[in-house]
């Protein structure tokens, strides 16, 4: 499981870290709730397919970043559940065209764009949305023969239609984001966006599609976690307590992106650490009621995003800091370091993205950063899991090292 060096430490191998913890479950079957019962074979079938559908959500919600960036998310203004052809004459162009032209953000936004840069905006979103069909039938397929070979039992798949109807909802948190930007701005000064609300319900239903996933296949291909000593169980207890407040951080804080973007609050202070010339502007509590500044100030929303992006970052530096000296596992110690690695390349590129006004290429890596800081957190926490009852009595008191 572990390549043992010549100084008597171990060097962890990510490949083999379940090794011992399966070798155990093949032993002790009865005692360990196992969600694919058919063989080792099925188990990585089934894994292999959850972890290429949690890498699609991953994709889409890339390519949903870059449709948002290049405000390309308003060029279609109907929507069907089962999705239809694109333009494919001139005169189907000319109709699409026409149906944009009476749209709040041609009229107000885009009314010198041309044919071709329609094109290219309705390419954007018409990817995005065939891209989510994509993933529906790919989820479908195998999932229905693997429950007719017997792959799945039934709490797995309780859990996997719920996702996949999740994923199905998405599609309509998506149109009922995108009405919401088809609509006359409330001020005629105001350009047409859609709503943060709706924009960080999207979101968020999408983190919840790949946390659910990700976590579903980890668990599928690690029924337990791993470990080689009563030591190193009980330094895992320790850091759960801290790793799982952390994670819910690490959540909120990026749900508080999604209200950044909904807002266009990266557009405003684009300066760092304070904003503008003072560290909190003065109107941070000017709307009424004042629960809203959270959510539609711009000022507020930012000054959020930047107060939890420090407090993730400090939360996550303190559980290294913390674990130091703790007896860990060593698969347990590299995941807290590469996530401390992962917080302040994520603060990084927060801050780039902020300082160069939000461009494309910087905004939808901070995006994809956000999720791979919490796909971090999600394995450091399934790795923390406690083993089964019958795993524990078959391990030493202390891990065996040459």
């Amino acid at each position: 499981m572990w390549t043992i060096c010549r100084t008597g430490t171990y060097k962890p191998s990510f490949r083999h870290m379940s090794t011992l913890a399966a070798t155990a479950i093949k032993e002790n079957k009865e005692t360990v709730k196992m969600l694919v019962t058919a063989g080792p074979h099925a188990q990585k079938a089934v894994g292999i397919w959850l972890f290429a559908s949690a890498a699609w959500v991953f994709s889409m919600v890339i390519l949903g970043g870059v449709t948002r960036l290049t405000r390309s998310g308003l060029s279609m203004t109907d929507w069907k559940f089962t999705g239809s052809l694109p333009p494919l004459s001139d005169e189907d162009w000319a109709i699409e065209f026409e149906k944009y032209k009476q749209s709040p953000e041609f009229k107000r936004v885009n009314r010198g764009m041309n044919i071709d840069d329609f094109k290219f905006i309705y390419w954007m979103e018409y990817a995005h949305r065939m891209w989510g069909r994509a993933l529906g039938i790919m989820f479908a397929l195998p999932f229905s023969y693997f429950m007719r070979k017997g792959y799945i039992n039934l709490r797995l798949g309780v859990r996997l239609a719920g996702l996949f109807a999740l994923g199905g909802g998405q599609g309509l948190i998506g149109w009922w984001m995108v009405k919401s930007g088809l609509e006359e701005p409330p001020s005629e000064y105001s350009q047409p966006r859609v709503s943060p609300y709706r924009l960080a319900a999207h979101l968020t239903s999408a983190f919840a599609i790949y946390c659910g996933l990700f976590w579903t296949a980890l668990s599928v291909v690690m029924p337990e976690p791993p470990t080689e000593s009563l030591a190193w169980v009980k330094g895992a207890a320790k850091v759960k307590r801290f790793a799982l407040p952390v994670g819910i951080l690490v959540g909120i804080t990026a749900v508080s992106g999604a209200f950044v973007a909904g807002n266009d609050a990266g557009h405003a202070f684009n300066t760092f650490p304070k904003m503008g010339d003072s560290w909190i502007p003065e109107d941070v509590l000017s709307m009424k009621p004042l629960i809203r500044n959270f959510f539609e100030n711009t000022a507020t929303v930012q000054l959020d995003h930047r107060i939890l992006a420090t407090a993730t970052l400090a939360s996550i530096t303190g559980l290294w800091w913390s674990t130091r000296k703790l007896d860990l596992h060593p698969a347990i110690r590299s995941l807290i370091g590469s996530t401390v690695g992962m917080a302040v390349l994520q603060v990084t590129l927060g801050i780039s993205t902020l300082l160069s006004y939000v461009p494309v290429s910087l905004g939808t890596a901070h995006q994809a950063g956000a999720l791979t800081l919490l796909t971090f957190m999600l394995l450091l926490n399934h790795t923390l899991r406690r083993p089964s009852q019958m795993l524990l009595k078959s391990l030493p008191a202390v891990a065996k090292t040459i």
